[in-house]
């Protein structure tokens, strides 16, 4: 089966090449190769490949600088995926829209279930509802939302965090994390393989159309650097945490308005894709090994 991957020099693109299964022709493209603004770009790569599936997991994820050029945001985030769409159409190809929790406003208590109506608080989170609504138009296109992606490639928090801990524990400064946004932090192995199981089981999910999937458990951001810190050090990667200090939101202004709240109920995908959720904090220290190999073969 030809699979046409976006993104793929991304951090879940280097997860999806990493565990792509035995049966796939896999075709990576880069943003060199197809620019997700250039909506012609993606009707004409779809055309030359005429893959069985696209997975876009492309995507432009910087949610502040989305406030302030959101033209280019929803170009990439939403006119991307109704490109594709139109040239799947043409011959019955499918598409994997990797959507976000940010499509949520955050005002429950509750974990977010897949049928429920969004209401995205920033630029960023509009403009992946708007690509969400663009695939779901097209009876071959199937939605996976996730929420707080890391992973050992590319720019995510968790690399962040390693960092600053370092540096801020070298100068004896303490850390502030933001406490008080609550979600589940989700590696790019585990989002991998949900990915790769909506494919492999389509012909059982031709009815389903939308999923939800993050790794199991509930941790705020200072949660999750909290764990950073200590399980970095358990494996090498820093010699000491910093002090972390919890703040509050307001404490941390940025352009772009998060959901306080943006947990995912994916219990009915783990049925469907016979997956079951591990726990955020056993996916990281996954990840932080994956680091310290990655450090100590360069």
């Amino acid at each position: 089966m030809k699979v046409l991957l976006t993104g793929s020099s991304g951090q879940l693109g280097h997860a999806l090449q990493k565990f792509v299964p035995p049966n796939i022709e896999l075709i990576t493209c880069t943003r060199a190769q197809c620019d997700l603004a250039n909506s012609n770009a993606c009707i004409e790569i779809v055309r030359n490949h005429r893959p069985a599936w696209v997975i876009n997991s492309g995507a432009y994820t910087a949610v502040d600088q989305a406030e302030i050029e959101p033209e280019i945001a929803f170009a990439v985030n939403a006119e991307a995926p109704a490109a594709f769409v139109e040239a799947l159409s043409e011959y019955g190809g499918r598409l994997l829209q990797i959507s976000t929790d940010f499509v949520f406003d955050g005002n429950q208590g509750i974990p977010y279930k897949i049928d429920q109506l969004v209401n995205p608080l920033s630029v960023y989170g509009s403009s992946k509802a708007a690509g969400e609504k663009a695939a779901l138009k097209f009876e071959g296109a199937r939605v996976l939302r996730t929420s707080w992606v890391y992973g050992p490639v590319g720019k995510n928090f968790c690399k962040t965090m390693l960092r600053l801990h370092a540096d801020r524990a070298s100068a004896g400064h303490v850390l502030k994390v933001v406490a008080d946004q609550i979600g589940s932090p989700t590696s790019t192995f585990t989002l991998a393989e949900a990915c790769w199981r909506v494919i492999m089981l389509e012909k059982e999910l031709v009815n389903r159309r939308l999923f939800h999937w993050s790794d199991a458990g509930v941790a705020s951001w200072y949660d999750f650097a909290f764990a950073i810190g200590e399980l970095a050090v358990q494996n090498g990667l820093i010699q000491r945490a910093a002090d972390l200090k919890p703040i509050s939101t307001p404490d941390y202004p940025t352009p772009a308005q998060r959901p306080s709240y943006s947990l995912l109920d994916c219990s009915s995908t783990s049925k469907l894709l016979r997956l079951d959720q591990r726990f955020w904090r056993t996916s990281l220290a996954k990840v932080l090994h994956q680091l310290r190999a990655d450090l100590s073969s360069s």
